[in-house]
């Protein structure tokens, strides 16, 4: 049975963030839980663009939610500090979707000097929940969502050369970037278990979705809307994201994904397939601790 937009609960009341919510999946998961009643904070790099996002969002939204902008540049450090600090001083905060993300840019560097795909994608957002985690603690069943993607399958983890310097291939570090996606939101889980936390996290893939993020790929103005008509527009590819964030029936360390074609299409039917590599636990640990190494941020949680 999938999931549709016309599920997702009444939000009145609650807290979201979403990064990366100015254009693409990431906004049509922020107007959808806006048009459910809830505050919604669009965590973005360019103010501008959210602002733009927000006055879309707030000119037809059904409910009475709220739509703020929460300034967060996932490359520094610093910015993430500065955000996870500034949301800290939200009343509550019940859902964190973690949906930002760069795909293939040409190469360049970042966080501790790592590759840029796996610093914003992966590093950024394990230091901005590992800072909000205690407010999330204060709201029952707060939950925490990753956005992966089919090129997990794909993807390992190079702890040889995460910053590039021994080759960069834009599609392996991709892959990399979202595998570690999914490792985090497993550890992360396990250790929230582990602690007795009611927060839980949970991870999604949004199949093939038409969006900004493929504006680094050759020919993507050609294979763009290709995309958006035989496959999944960015309000499809929202649906796992929203279903990990609200389905009552959802379950910490829960993996969503569309349910046709392999997973490539369509709406969100519930569990996806995850690869050995991603439930690896021994690979998630060695993950969590360099990613505490790299970004100066530890979430102080127990080992599962």
């Amino acid at each position: 049975m999938s999931f549709t937009a016309a599920e997702i609960p009444i939000q009145t009341g609650k807290t979201a963030i979403v990064t990366g919510s100015n254009t693409g999946i990431g906004f049509a998961i922020a107007e959808a839980l806006a048009n459910k009643g809830a505050r919604v904070l669009l965590a973005c790099r360019d103010g501008n663009k959210a602002a733009e996002a927000a006055r879309k969002i707030e000119g037809g939204r059904e409910q009475g939610g709220e739509v703020e902008y929460l300034h967060l540049d996932l490359s520094n450090i610093a910015s993430v500090r500065e955000a996870a600090e500034t949301a800290a001083k939200e009343q509550r905060i019940d859902l964190l979707i973690n949906n930002a993300g760069v795909m293939m840019p040409p190469f360049s560097t970042a966080t501790a000097g790592c590759e840029l795909q796996f610093a914003v994608n992966h590093l950024g957002h394990f230091a901005f929940t590992s800072l909000l985690l205690d407010k999330l603690a204060e709201q029952d069943g707060a939950r925490i969502v990753m956005q992966s993607s089919l090129a997990h399958r794909r993807g390992d983890i190079d702890f040889d050369n995460l910053d590039g310097s021994k080759g960069y291939d834009k599609g392996q570090f991709y892959n990399q970037s979202k595998l570690a996606n999914l490792l985090f939101a497993n550890e992360l889980d396990r250790r929230l278990r582990a602690k007795g936390s009611d927060t839980i996290a949970l991870a999604c893939h949004p199949g093939v979705a038409a969006t900004e993020l493929m504006r680094h790929i050759k020919g993507e103005k050609i294979f763009a809307p290709i995309v958006g008509t035989v496959l999944n527009d960015p309000e499809q590819g929202a649906l796992p994201a929203l279903q990990a964030a609200t389905d009552p029936a959802a379950n910490g360390g829960d993996y969503y994904g569309p349910y046709g074609l392999l997973e490539v299409r369509g709406k969100s039917s519930g569990r996806a397939i995850q690869t050995k590599r991603a439930r690896d636990k021994d690979l998630a640990r060695r993950l969590w601790d360099k990613s505490i190494e790299l970004t100066g941020v530890d979430p102080d949680l127990p080992p599962a």
